[in-house]
């Protein structure tokens, strides 16, 4: 193959001429009008897929052969008929009127080639692999699973147009577990706005300004008026900002107030939604929050709302975030409003984290075994039957054996 000059080309309201319309044109086609391109076609026959186009006007079809003089005025040609004949035909009249041909017959002497492209938001990679088809589509499609996922960098140095505000969850703190949308907002932010929770491998290496603002029990170090402050005024000066949340921005995180102050200064907002920790945690012990037959619903709280009014029955769990320093009042609670003492309860520790740990008691005794091994935040506690559905349950039954034998 000889060396080539990779060049994108801006189409829109430009004369683009495509002789041949069956299926190895379609693609072309489509990716030519897509970009704006006046597209005529010129072939006897076209694919079934390029008669909506044509009838409703979006490409041009002149039900014919091609005859010479049909490039005139054309700014780039595509010619795929299947008869290497005609399309030398087609690229040499091209050639000869100085205008840009891709002859796909053949690719060794076309004057022009089209890439395979990777394409994310207004990122475009393309691909030229010597003139090997099938390999330029496995580089392509490795590129658009990076650009998907986050992996690559996006961020932008050279800004256009207002700020913006991204709310991502970040789910439990697992990189694994933010979504394919927060990764590549993450990659494309100016700033970041962490979370303590929040998966913080993922700032290692980027290009963006971190911001942390990771609170602790007790410690509020960056007032939420002040984060708020921030997103705005960093979205104000033309940045694309992403407030990166632990679990889901909506669920106890107080994305909503976020995202209201933002709109109330005009301030774009994106919402990405997280994998909430209420329902992940427990997962990582192997407790499903419902479960068919043991239990139909179950309520987020935080161990600082008065758990009164949480459903009492059997079938119904509870689950408390940010309630460890509550613990034994919130038991104490529970049992006032009607809860077994023998229900059964967890308190799941770092989950997915590599300080997980899972300490399973009764309403009567969690709090004191907490107390005991030294359970610290962040944890999230489930109190229901379906703690027993648990591969740690194993540690309520030798706690019910003791007390048989006492």
């Amino acid at each position: 193959m000889p060396h080539t000059y990779p060049l994108a080309l801006h189409l829109a309201g430009k004369s683009v001429v495509a002789v041949g319309g069956g299926a190895a044109s379609v693609r072309r086609i489509r990716s030519l009008s897509g970009a704006g391109a006046a597209v005529t076609v010129i072939a006897p026959s076209i694919d079934d897929s390029l008669r909506r186009p044509a009838r409703d006007g979006e490409i041009a079809w002149l039900p014919r052969p091609y005859r010479h003089g049909d490039l005139d005025g054309a700014w780039l040609v595509h010619t795929a008929t299947g008869n290497p004949d005609v399309d030398a035909a087609v690229a040499a009249e091209a050639d000869a009127a100085r205008t840009w041909c891709i002859n796909a017959s053949d690719a060794v002497t076309s004057a022009a080639w089209t890439p395979a492209v990777a394409q994310a938001g207004d990122v475009s990679v393309a691909v030229n692999a010597g003139g090997d088809p099938r390999r330029a589509a496995t580089l392509r499609d490795g590129i658009q699973a990076a650009l998907d996922s986050g992996d690559l960098p996006m961020r932008r140095f050279r800004r256009r147009g207002p700020g913006t505000v991204a709310l991502v969850g970040g789910g439990p703190g697992d990189p694994g577990l933010i979504t394919a949308r927060g990764r590549r907002l993450l990659a494309e932010a100016d700033v970041v706005v962490a979370d303590r929770l929040g998966p913080r491998t993922l700032l290692d290496g980027l290009a963006a300004e971190v911001i942390d603002v990771g609170k602790r029990p007790g410690r509020h170090p960056v007032p939420q008026a002040e984060i708020n402050d921030i997103l705005v005024s960093r979205a104000e000066a033309g940045r694309r900002v992403v407030r990166l949340k632990g679990g889901d921005p909506y669920v106890l995180g107080r994305g909503g107030e976020e995202q209201a102050h933002c709109r109330s200064h005009g301030i774009d907002v994106e919402v990405v939604p997280g994998v909430t920790s209420a329902v992940s945690v427990p997962a990582a012990a192997g407790i499903p929050v419902t479960h068919r037959g043991v239990a139909r619903g179950f309520t987020v709280v935080t161990g600082h709302d008065e758990l009164v009014t949480a459903p009492t029955g059997g079938d119904h769990t509870l689950v408390l975030l940010m309630g460890v320093a509550t613990l034994s009042r919130s038991a104490r609670s529970l049992l006032d409003a009607g809860r077994p003492p023998a229900t059964p309860v967890a308190v799941v520790e770092d989950g997915f984290g590599p300080d997980q740990r899972v300490t399973i008691g009764t309403l009567t005794d969690i709090a004191g075994k907490a107390d005991r091994i030294g359970v610290r935040p962040p944890a999230v506690i489930v109190v229901g039957d379906v703690v027993r559905l648990s591969p740690f349950a194993d540690q309520l039954e030798t706690h019910h054996e003791t007390e048989a034998l006492l």
